[in-house]
């Protein structure tokens, strides 16, 4: 092979891998928008003169549970974070390991992002107390200061999935497992604002929910 067409590849190698990321940041920064959920009346406000419809959005209300280290997890505590929300439960051997392994490759690509959180529900908080749920996290590898595994009253929970992240969760004492719960992983900006919907069993759907938080990185000017 000539030493130009060695030249010549080498240059190719070292070209696109930078054409990729720029047309990545291009296009995630200015051409990719995520979608609001839930939009709930539009206010008419003023901008250089002129009046703008502004559409109002659904915002997450504030909560409070229990973590795996036995500490407070709030809404109001999160505030300036993103973070991915998913119920689950422990004693689960169908759908809840392979959403929980999709998770963990969620915090290994954002480990270095500390406004990048994931919050995991029980819904079976009878079984999953603190020590349980501390066993569990361990198992997955679970940063403590990213990852919280949360546990409360089952009131609590269950109206938390259903009213706060529009998911269902219940028991269902006919069922091999006990509870009925979504595989979906809720995507919630630091605005409290949900952005997205995905399926914590497809790995294609976890790579879209990454990219997305990216998205998200890029918009707050948290990733350069």
């Amino acid at each position: 092979m000539s030493k130009f067409r060695k030249a010549g590849i080498l240059g190719i190698a070292i070209v696109i891998p930078v054409l990729i990321y720029l047309f990545l940041v291009i296009f995630g920064k200015n051409h990719y928008a995520l979608r609001t959920f839930y939009p709930i009346g539009v206010n008419t406000v003023e901008k250089n003169g002129k009046k703008i419809n502004d559409t109002t959005f659904y915002v997450i209300p504030n909560f409070g549970f229990v973590n795996q280290n036995g500490s407070s997890v709030s809404q109001s505590g999160l505030n300036g974070d993103i973070y991915v929300a998913d119920f689950f439960f422990t004693r689960c051997g169908s759908i809840c390991p392979k959403m929980t392994s999709q998770l963990t490759r969620v915090q290994e690509f954002f480990i270095q992002v500390p406004e990048v959180k994931i919050l995991s529900f029980t819904v079976d908080p009878d079984y999953d107390s603190v020590k349980v749920l501390n066993n569990y996290a361990k198992q997955y590898k679970a940063d403590s200061s990213k990852w919280f595994f949360l546990t409360g009253s089952k009131d609590s929970l269950y109206s938390v999935a259903k009213n706060y992240f529009k998911l269902s969760a219940l028991e269902d004492k006919t069922g091999e497992e006990e509870f009925i719960h979504s595989e979906r992983l809720v995507l919630v900006d630091r605005e409290r604002h949900i952005r997205g919907y995905y399926d914590g069993t497809n790995p294609a759907d976890v790579d879209k929910l990454m990219l997305e938080i990216d998205i998200l990185l890029y918009t707050y000017g948290l990733k350069k």
